[in-house]
């Protein structure tokens, strides 16, 4: 009987078991997904946004940039021209992702749901987003130009074809011989390249000499160009608005305000006389006659008199008050004159800093010429606005000297990527840590030996 009794209690202990198994795999799979997600691509998808105005032929190529000493990627289009991409990438505090679908979308919705490769869509873990910009390919073209030694002749330059002078980037720029077979753009390129260089007709080819007076004057005019057509916000506020801002001071400003005040007041005052109860004696006579009507007529005028109503006007009173305002002004101000400068100053130091290398960028400006554009009252204002800063900060350090020095925006800038890399790096920190390892962190360990203690020597 005991037997028959464990017997039956395995049996049930193993039916129990089955029907729990059975009923997790059913879970397990109702909460599978039907979809499974492929491994992360190395190289994922890049979100560009091209003009309408180039065609099919339009290709990606890599071209060497003078700026950067590295070859680039650039969009040529046979028929509309060379094209840069500028990078537009959110915020890091605030990070976003594209999700890009490939395809048409509704022709992979209405086929069945087994076969998930037909959506084609991917999920990139960044927002970045690259804009074709047109670009003149003379920033492209003054690259040639950097080393002469090759045209050059007994320290004479010479005129050579256009082939010849890009002989020097050819091996930095591995797609520059592709587009050079284009007919359209070799014309453009051509052209441009004339724009910077002396030219000169050999039978059916154009040699080429690099002339750096014409190629500040061509620098000069795209600057004035820009500033005509005005600066973006941004480069406004940072080439113009800071370079010329002036220190503030307090300046005292009193008002007087005056408030007249009239007060009329009327009083009336009565004077009556009062009547004697004797009457008046008659008498025959002519003379008595008249001097008693004088007599009446004088007291009957004298009591009109006292009677009349007598007004008091008061002076008006007049209160001045004194009130005084503080506001900031400016120490000194920058004429139109001026600001025009700068802003060609600051257009001209853009185009340095992002298209031409540093021998081209020091050229231009020791090639300069006052009868071009004569920047000496813009250099006179910015050494008067110096010495106002440093006496500025000279006044404020002796005054107060619980002050903090004052950070640049650029080490401001740099202060908040460190504190964000660190941010970042705790966070990883905190996910890579497993539960246990962060259950012991709250145990409080005041008073307790630290396990080095017990391998020191005793």
């Amino acid at each position: 009987m005991a037997r028959t009794t464990r017997s039956k209690a395995s049996a049930s202990a193993a039916e129990a078991s089955d029907s729990k198994s059975k009923s997790k795999s059913t879970a397990s799979s109702n909460t599978q997904s039907r979809y499974t997600l492929p491994a992360e691509s190395t190289k994922p998808p890049i979100v560009f946004v091209l003009p309408k105005k180039a065609t099919k032929d339009a290709k990606i190529v890599s071209l060497f940039h003078p700026r950067y000493q590295a070859p680039m990627r650039y969009l040529v289009c046979p028929e509309t021209g060379i094209y840069e991409f500028t990078g537009i990438a959110a915020p890091k505090s605030t990070p976003r992702s594209w999700f890009i679908e490939h395809g048409n979308a509704d022709d992979a919705r209405s086929r069945t749901g087994d076969d998930s490769s037909a959506y084609r869509a991917y999920v990139t873990n960044g927002a970045d987003l690259y804009v074709a910009t047109p670009l003149d390919p003379v920033f492209l073209l003054l690259a040639a130009f950097a080393d002469q030694s090759a045209s050059t002749k007994d320290g004479k330059r010479m005129f050579v074809t256009i082939d010849d002078h890009l002989d020097s980037i050819r091996d930095r720029s591995p797609h520059l011989s592709e587009i050079l077979r284009w007919g359209k753009t070799r014309t453009l390129l051509e052209s441009r390249m004339a724009a910077v260089c002396d030219t000169v007709e050999a039978g059916d080819e154009t040699m080429f000499r690099f002339n750096e007076e014409k190629m500040v004057g061509e620098m000069l005019a795209k600057a004035r160009n820009i500033c005509e057509h005005g600066l973006p916000k941004s480069l406004e506020e940072k080439h113009v608005t800071k370079k010329l801002e002036a220190p503030l001071v307090a300046v005292r400003k009193e008002a007087t305000a005056l408030s007249t005040t009239q007060e009329q007041e009327q009083t009336t005052v009565e004077v009556s006389t009062p009547t004697s109860g004797a009457s008046t004696p008659k008498v025959e006579s002519a003379d008595s006659q008249s001097s008693v009507s004088s007599t009446e007529t004088t007291t009957t005028s004298a009591s009109d008199a006292s009677t009349a109503a007598t007004s008091v006007t008061e002076e008006s009173t007049t209160v001045a008050t004194d009130t005084a305002t503080t506001e900031l002004a400016p120490v000194l101000l920058a004429s139109e004159e001026v600001i025009k400068l700068q802003r060609l100053r600051g257009a001209l130091q853009f185009m340095c800093a992002k298209y031409l290398s540093k021998e081209h960028a020091t050229l231009l400006f020791a090639q300069l010429k006052p009868q071009q554009v004569d920047f000496a009252p813009l250099d006179a204002y910015l050494e008067k606005l110096n010495t106002l800063r440093q006496e500025a900060a000279a006044a404020r350090s002796l005054t107060d000297y619980s002050r903090k020095r004052p950070l640049d925006e650029e080490e401001a800038a740099e202060r908040a990527e460190k504190k964000r890399k660190k941010d970042e790096a705790d966070k990883r920190k905190k996910a890579g840590e497993s539960r246990g390892v962060r259950d012991l962190k709250k145990i409080n360990t005041t008073g307790m030996k630290k396990m080095s203690d017990f391998f020191k020597k005793k």
